[in-house]
């Protein structure tokens, strides 16, 4: 195995994170759908799946390392959203959640001197400055237009446009 047996849990557990995240961003999805709101819906669906390869990236290199995948259980994700504001603030909640969490994957890596793990783990500290950043930013956009303008949130959205155009790289 190329990696330790603590390094091999850590992973397990954040591709639980991971799958967690999706399901969260389906709720919130399916919230905006009910709102009547389908390009914030669209948005986080494709957050969902976004979530979902990053943790099949996950498990992919835990068996290329020779590691061993044991999926942990997966927390209800909140089901109850309210408005707007509190699914982007919950969303961007769990964004620094999963930066500390990759931070701290990183962390373990540099005190292992486990190289091949750190060059993996590169890619997931430049994706969680994007996305921190982008729902910082949306979160911002849903506060200035309020609850009763939020059909300025949708047209913002699709002139932003797709973060991943033809799909995130797996």
């Amino acid at each position: 195995m190329l990696i330790s047996e603590k390094m091999n849990q850590e992973i397990n557990r954040q591709v639980g994170s991971e799958l967690h995240a999706s399901h969260q961003y389906i709720n919130i999805a399916a919230y905006f759908d009910n709102e009547g709101l389908p390009e914030l819906s669209g948005f986080f669906f494709r957050q969902s799946d976004e979530e979902r390869v990053h943790a099949l990236r996950f498990i992919n290199f835990l068996l290329d390392a020779g590691g061993k995948v044991a999926i942990p259980a997966i927390d209800q994700p909140t089901a109850e959203i309210g408005s707007a504001e509190r699914a982007v603030e919950l969303s961007l909640e769990w964004e620094l959640q999963v930066t500390k969490q990759i931070n701290g994957l990183m962390d373990l890596a540099i005190e292992q001197n486990d190289h091949i793990t750190q060059e993996f783990l590169r890619w997931f500290v430049d994706e969680q400055l994007e996305e921190v950043s982008t729902m910082d930013e949306l979160l911002s956009v849903v506060r200035r237009a309020g609850e009763a303008n939020l059909l300025f949130v949708e047209q913002y959205i699709t002139r932003k446009g797709d973060p991943h155009p033809g799909g995130e790289p797996a």
